[in-house]
């Protein structure tokens, strides 16, 4: 029984590809994936910053994993480089949708570029980045997909009306991706962090007032530590959530059940 159980969780011979897998969120998921098995495929547009998280990975992780720079706005590179990653490993059966932008901008100084921007690289590059993933993921009856929501997929927080939008797409595009793959053995499903130390966070870190009352609206006590995100991104990933599927998990320490 206890070998049945860690097969579960074992990511062995699986492939995934993890955007915004350069830092933050997106780096400790691809960690995560490539300590319980997987190999991993970090893409982002910071050549540098995609090697360093990658010496982490194969030093930490212990195993295989390579890099694409790219720029995942521009969506006519998107199918090259899901056909990369499959050059590396073969085709990509585990997505980790991190890649994002949150610009923190008030309403009155949102622009029509900045909004396009943020809904591009938050909401658009998901869903047709997935796409791309679709056919090879289908022809193996397998695949799990991960998006990146946010407290913001529930709640709204101030100057952030554009992220706010596209975060929420998030949860509703995570449902429409279950509806419309899972039969083919494809799982969507989303993670929706609270307040975690990165780059996108960063002005939130540098006010120990904020910091503080952060903490003090979550049930637990205390803000995010990027390893509390290691077991919802592998049990996510792995044949222990073949039937859980559409589901948006707050991984807030309670800031949501308050």
């Amino acid at each position: 029984m206890l070998d049945n159980i860690r097969q579960l969780f074992d990511l062995s011979g699986r492939v995934a590809l993890c955007t915004g897998g350069s830092s933050g969120i997106g780096r400790r998921m691809a960690l995560a994936l490539s300590q319980a098995g997987a190999e991993v495929v970090l893409v982002g547009r910071n050549e540098a910053a995609l090697a360093e998280a990658m010496a982490q990975i194969k030093t930490e992780g212990g195993g295989r994993g390579v890099t694409i720079a790219a720029d995942l706005l521009d969506r006519s590179t998107l199918g090259d480089v899901v056909a990369e990653a499959a050059e590396a490993f073969g085709a990509p059966d585990i997505l980790i949708n991190a890649a994002g932008i949150n610009l923190r901008e008030p309403y009155d100084d949102i622009s029509e570029a900045s909004w396009q921007q943020t809904l591009d690289i938050n909401l658009s590059t998901p869903f047709f980045l997935a796409r791309h993933c679709i056919p090879a993921m289908k022809s193996n009856g397998r695949g799990n997909i991960i998006n990146v929501a946010s407290l913001q997929s529930f709640r709204a927080f101030s100057n952030s009306m554009a992220y706010g939008a596209s975060k929420g797409g998030i949860a509703q595009l995570t449902r429409a991706m279950a509806e419309a793959w899972s039969p083919f053995g494809i799982v969507s499903n989303a993670v929706a962090p609270g307040f975690f130390p990165t780059e996108l966070t960063r002005k939130v870190y540098e006010n120990p007032e904020l910091l503080a009352h952060n903490a003090s609206m979550t049930a637990i006590g205390r803000n995010g530590e990027l390893s509390d995100l290691d077991g919802v991104t592998v049990f996510l990933a792995s044949a222990a959530a073949n039937y859980i599927t559409g589901q948006i998990i707050a991984v807030d320490g309670g800031f949501t059940a308050k």
